[in-house]
This record gives C-alpha cells, sequence and structure tokens, in this order.
C-alpha cells in the first residue's frame, strides 16, 4: 500500500472510558438536567425518530460515543425552519453529527416515478414530511446558524453515497459533493465506528478538524500534500484510468466537478475509479477538484474485528423508541424490532445496490455468544415478544463468515463482485458456521421459531444444499422472497447478477426439500423494471416467463437511480463503468429514461393486469408480435379488454423536477450561501 500517512488503526475500544449509561441518550434540557448534564459533548441530528436499537445508525453512533466516555444528546425530525430547534440542547463541546438517517433522504421521500410517498416508516405514527429533502444539507447549515463555531461532521448513508460529485436522480443533475453543499468540516463515509471514535478523541483534545487528515473512512478539504504523486484518471484519452501502481504516497485524481458536469465519460470514469478503489486493503487516496478546492477521500476503512463487532451490538442500548414518542407506531421499528443483525457488508457487488457502497465487500461478524445474547435480550425485555424472532441476517441472510480463502488475495484484489460472473475459487462459500448458528439459535430457550425473510443469495446457496434443507425445513413459513432480479442476460450482466438458471437449480432444491419436510412453501421473485441495459424484447420475455411459471406480481419495482450506484452512472451517462472508459473506448449502455417506456416494462411485470393490456398491446404491435394478443395460454394479452378498465395507459405523467405538480420540500427555504 502506498497510503503511509493514513494512521494506524487502534482497537475500536481501546480508548473507551465507562460511565453510567444513559436509560435513553436526552432529547430535552429536562432530561439533560435529570442526569445533572450542564452541557452535551456531541449533539447528533438525526432524519429519523430516535430509536435506541442498534438497527437505529444514530443509537449506534450516540451508544458507541457514550462509550467512549463522551455525553451525548439527540436532536430527531428537528423543525428545519429555523435555527432555534437546532438550539434544544445548547451548543455542543465537541461537535454536531449529522445524519438523514437510515435511507437516503430523496430516496425515503420520493418513488422510482419521481411521486411523494405519503409516509415514512422511520417516523412516528409513520407520517410523511417530518424531514427536508436532501436534510443532511439542510441540518448541517441549520447547525451552523445555531451555533457557527461548532465543528460539523456529516455521517449516514446520505453523505456516504453522495461523498463525491453525483448524479442526483430528482433534479436530474450532477452535484457537488454534499460536503460542500452542507458547508461542513468532515465527512465519514461507510461505516464509520471507528472514524468517528477517533475523530472525537482528537477534536475533543484540541485538534482541529482540517488535523484529521489522516484518518480512514474521511472526507474534506485539502490541498494535495507535498511528496505525493498524483496519478490522473481525469485523463480520459489514456486508457490507464489511474490504475498504475508505483513506489512512494500516491493520490489518484479524479474527474473533476466542472468535467463530470460537462462529459458523461468522464462522469463514468470517475465512478469506475471509485468503486475499484474501495477495497480496504489496496485503496489509495482519491483527489476530486471543486471549483477551487480539491476535495479529498481517505481509503475506507478497516471493517471491524468479530470482537469489536460485538463490543458495538452489546452496548446498552433501550431498544425502543424514546419515551417521547408515546404510544405512537413507528413502522421500522415495529419491522425489525424481534429481527437480529448477524453480519454487515456484502461481496455481491449488484449495480443497482448501495450497500456494497456503503458497507464495503468484506463480510463483518459477530460471534454466536453475542447473537445469542442479543436473541435472549429481546426474549425478555422486548413487550409483544412471543417466541418468534422475525428474521435474522443481516444486507443477505447467508454470508455470514464467508470470505476469502487467502486474506494476501483479499488484500490485492480488486474485483467489484466475488460471485460474477461466475464465483471466485478462493471464496470459501461454507454455510456450516450458518447452519451451526441456526441450530443454537433455535435451542435458546424461550424461542419458538427463527425466521429467515428474505435476502437469501441463492447462487451461494446452491452451493449447499444442507443450508437450503436446514432454511426450508425450520426457517421458512409460508413463502420466501428471491430476487432474480431478471431472466436476460443483457440486464442481468449490467446488473451482475448471476442466470436465470442458478435461480431455476435453488428453486428445483428449494421444493424438493419442502416435499421431504411435508411442506407447503412457494418462492416470490422479485424483478426490476427499467434497468439500463433492458431492453423492450428483454421486458417481453420476462412477461413470458412469468406467465409460463404461473407468477402474478403484486408489487413491482422500476429501477431508481440512488446516488453513486454503477447502475446509476449507466442510466445518467450511457456507458457502462464497469469496462474501461475512455474518449472512442467506450461501452454504451441503453438507459431507459422516457416515461412511457418505463411505465411500459412495468407493464410487462404486470401483465395480467386489465389496465395495462393497452399500453402492452400497443408495445406488442410496433414490436412486431402480433402473435402474443390473444386467448391462447402462450399468448401475453388477450384482444378484448373489459368495460372500465385499461386506465394505466392514460395515466397522468407525472411533472419533471421543476414542474408546478411536484415540489421539494427545501425549495424556498432560506439556505446559508
Amino acid at each position: 500500500m502506498d497510503t503511509q500517512m493514513i494512521t494506524a488503526e487502534k482497537p475500536l475500544m481501546a480508548q473507551a472510558r465507562p460511565r453510567k449509561p444513559a436509560p435513553f441518550l436526552p432529547m430535552s434540557r429536562a432530561e439533560m438536567n435529570a442526569l445533572g448534564w450542564d452541557a452535551c459533548d456531541i449533539v447528533l441530528v438525526t432524519g429519523d425518530a430516535y430509536v435506541d436499537h442498534p438497527s437505529f445508525g444514530m443509537a449506534i453512533i450516540g451508544r458507541l460515543l457514550e462509550a467512549q466516555g463522551f455525553r451525548v444528546g439527540i436532536i430527531a425530525q428537528p423543525d428545519w425552519h429555523s435555527a432555534e430547534p437546532f438550539k434544544a440542547l445548547g451548543k455542543p463541546r465537541v461537535f454536531f453529527g449529522v445524519t438523514g438517517g437510515n435511507m437516503d433522504s430523496m430516496v425515503n421521500r420520493y418513488t422510482a416515478d419521481r411521486r411523494i410517498r405519503s409516509d415514512d416508516a422511520y417516523t412516528a405514527g409513520g407520517e410523511g414530511g417530518k424531514r427536508p429533502d436532501r436534510c443532511t444539507i439542510v441540518y448541517a447549515q441549520r447547525c451552523r446558524e445555531a451555533f457557527k463555531d461548532t465543528p460539523i461532521v456529516l455521517g449516514g448513508i446520505e453523505a456516504s453515497l453522495r461523498r463525491i460529485a453525483h448524479y442526483d436522480y430528482w433534479s436530474d443533475k450532477v452535484r457537488r459533493s454534499v460536503l460542500a453543499d452542507a458547508k461542513a468540516d468532515l465527512l465519514l463515509y461507510g461505516n464509520a465506528e471507528r472514524a468517528v471514535v477517533e475523530v472525537v478523541h482528537r477534536l475533543a483534545a484540541g485538534e482541529a478538524p482540517r488535523e484529521l487528515d489522516d484518518i480512514r473512512g474521511v472526507a474534506l478539504f485539502r490541498k494535495v500534500p507535498d511528496g505525493y504523486a498524483e496519478l490522473h484518471a481525469d485523463d480520459l484519452e489514456s486508457a490507464d484510468e489511474g490504475a498504475s501502481r508505483q513506489k512512494g504516497l500516491t493520490v489518484i485524481r479524479l474527474p473533476a466537478l466542472e468535467q463530470v458536469e460537462q462529459d458523461k465519460e468522464a462522469y463514468a470514469r470517475a465512478s469506475r475509479v471509485l468503486h475499484r478503489e474501495s477495497n480496504p486493503g489496496n485503496a489509495r487516496p482519491l483527489v476530486q477538484r471543486h471549483g477551487d478546492r480539491d476535495l479529498w477521500l481517505n481509503p475506507p476503512p478497516i471493517p471491524l474485528t468479530t470482537e469489536e463487532m460485538d463490543a458495538v451490538y452489546d452496548l446498552p442500548y433501550a431498544r425502543a423508541p424514546h419515551p417521547s414518542y408515546g404510544d405512537a407506531r413507528i413502522p421500522a421499528w415495529e419491522m425489525i424490532k424481534f429481527s437480529v443483525t448477524i453480519m454487515r457488508g456484502c461481496f455481491g457487488g449488484c449495480t443497482f445496490c448501495s450497500i456494497t457502497e456503503h458497507e464495503g465487500r468484506i463480510i463483518q461478524n459477530r460471534s454466536e455468544g453475542s447473537i445469542l445474547r442479543e436473541i435472549e435480550r429481546i426474549r425478555d425485555k422486548t413487550p409483544g415478544f412471543t417466541g418468534v424472532i422475525s428474521d435474522i441476517g443481516g444486507p443477505t441472510a447467508n454470508m455470514y463468515r464467508m470470505a476469502c480463502k487467502d486474506p494476501k488475495v483479499e488484500a490485492a484484489c480488486r474485483r467489484p463482485s466475488c460471485v460474477f460472473p461466475e464465483i471466485c475459487p478462493n471464496l470459501n462459500t461454507s454455510h456450516d458456521d450458518l447452519i451451526r448458528l441456526y441450530r443454537k439459535v433455535r435451542e435458546t430457550k424461550g424461542i419458538k421459531k427463527v425466521m429467515v425473510a428474505s435476502g437469501v443469495r441463492y447462487d451461494l446457496a446452491v452451493e449447499s444444499p444442507e443450508y437450503i434443507k436446514e432454511l426450508v425445513t425450520h426457517h421458512v413459513g409460508g413463502y420466501l422472497k428471491i430476487a432474480p432480479e431478471h431472466t436476460e442476460r443483457g440486464p442481468l450482466d449490467k446488473m451482475m447478477k448471476p442466470g436465470i438458471g442458478a435461480y431455476n437449480k435453488f428453486k428445483r432444491m428449494f421444493d424438493e426439500a419442502a416435499e421431504r419436510a411435508g411442506k407447503k412453501y412457494y418462492l416470490i421473485p422479485y424483478f426490476i423494471a427499467a434497468h439500463p441495459g433492458t431492453t423492450d424484447e428483454d421486458m417481453m420475455n420476462l412477461a413470458l416467463w412469468l406467465k409460463k411459471n404461473r407468477y402474478r406480481a403484486d408489487q413491482v419495482q422500476t429501477f431508481l437511480p440512488s446516488p453513486m450506484a454503477t447502475a446509476t452512472a449507466m442510466y445518467h451517462t450511457g456507458v457502462n463503468p464497469l469496462r474501461g472508459v475512455r474518449h472512442g473506448g467506450s461501452d454504451k449502455v441503453e438507459a431507459i429514461k422516457g416515461l412511457r417506456q418505463r411505465r411500459l416494462h412495468k407493464a410487462f411485470l404486470r401483465y395480467h393486469d386489465p389496465d395495462n393490456w393497452p399500453l402492452l398491446r400497443e408495445a406488442l404491435i410496433e414490436m412486431g408480435r402480433r402473435d402474443l394478443i390473444g386467448s391462447q395460454p402462450h399468448q401475453l394479452v388477450p384482444a378484448h379488454q373489459p368495460p372500465g378498465t385499461g386506465k394505466a395507459a392514460g395515466t397522468r405523467r407525472p411533472m419533471r423536477p421543476g414542474g408546478k405538480t411536484q415540489r421539494f420540500t427545501t425549495k424556498g427555504l432560506r439556505v446559508m450561501k
């Protein structure tokens, strides 16, 4: 590695100073007074309701900082129209920590068709509109208004996925790093436990934010230091893409903000290089020009060890929403309160997904003991528990303790996926540890059933017939959701997903295991419409496959270009960043942007809905496939139209950003310049 100036990693809890934990991190002055506090060291501002549980990012960070000996307060979903609510807990002694919450605020608020959602699962009562759009920016600016000299540190998935210049689907333009718009001091990306512990101790010791430029997982504005050689990934006439290795200190210069705004191939190049430099074992610093300043990104954080993961999940969470919410139902809490996270990360690398960009592709595992202790806490302390663990897993259900067989190979690897186009021979795909864990959980006193609700990576599962047997016999209830995403090779290659053959093999093994167990269980497959690289014919073939297999999807998902995902780069640029990007040598990708075509692709997934038939008939005629219109089993839609149906074809189009029918809630607010 040529990252010698990055600090060595300390054990996560090396500087911990245990103190009596607060029942809940305080959200009011009255709670602070009850704890005997005159001030908070850190105030965390979040776009979610405050639930003190390790499935909620602010609870993890808050309890971790508390374990380091600091006084931590929470401001959850403040009224952002003035700075006053941001003064509620007084001036923090060390810093403000700001996050949009567990989801990007724009993904949370708007559908794939840019329509406003009426609800918010992370808000008391499920009420929508309790956070502004791009709330990381708005909250940070209000914190600056409240106490202008207090350092502001950004974190969470919204900041993580917007850490460089990025395409924003909702405004249909490239936006600069969220760090610039928020006017914050530091941005911590990825799972930030290591970074935030280092940051808080050094800020508390008197260092300035600009001096924290040697911490992994940190982004800040700084000049390239003397002694660094720059590798120019911004030279799109070169095929090298800044990938050459050389001795000494090096930094890779990404195409600048102004360059990626104007040149889509430059944007695709930046995306490709960012994803290539994502392995903590070999990643190098990145720098990207924003106007007259350089945005500097240190290499990603080192994954937590099992002992460190255990320490995070063993912190004294109240495991409940803050009492101020009373009896109000928080849907996200209701969904996860009886579930258990056993690992982090994903090495699948699906291009439409943000897990790898945020959590990394190296799996971080908890120990069996830590997991069993949490299950006992659920059993003993969570009201309403009936003995059923609703889900056990993580970003995927079955990557627990999977890793590269050789740590040296892992540290040198630059592949974006360990399972595409085929499972890497260096990957340990054994499910033995997971099977053993399942059995121990089932044996825990008071546990009647342990569910695996979704997230099974079927291309890995077929490597272990014993796992499928265990899953079907003990951990499925009626149906299991699975995500083949498509049947056709074209879009699947752009998604970096396995072929439908792997799904078919899993289904055969699943059905056989269910029959042997005397169960009637069903797979519920998920598919994506309008993903980059998908043709109308691809969707037609998928619809024919669905009909042949007698699947009728009630809910379907249309591709949503989330910030920084590889598929989003394909959507915006029409270029494939999975291959080399340079002027005159880039691989082109067809992006489905027109509203009619996006609606058509979605209609193919719901071929059985009469409201979609006029649109499908029209498309089939244009495609020269009249033979698929009729009432025969091999035909897709009937020729007749039942009275009172066919409304989908005339659905009014949502307006583009800036149109009269769509407003973003931050529009018209006074923001700091």
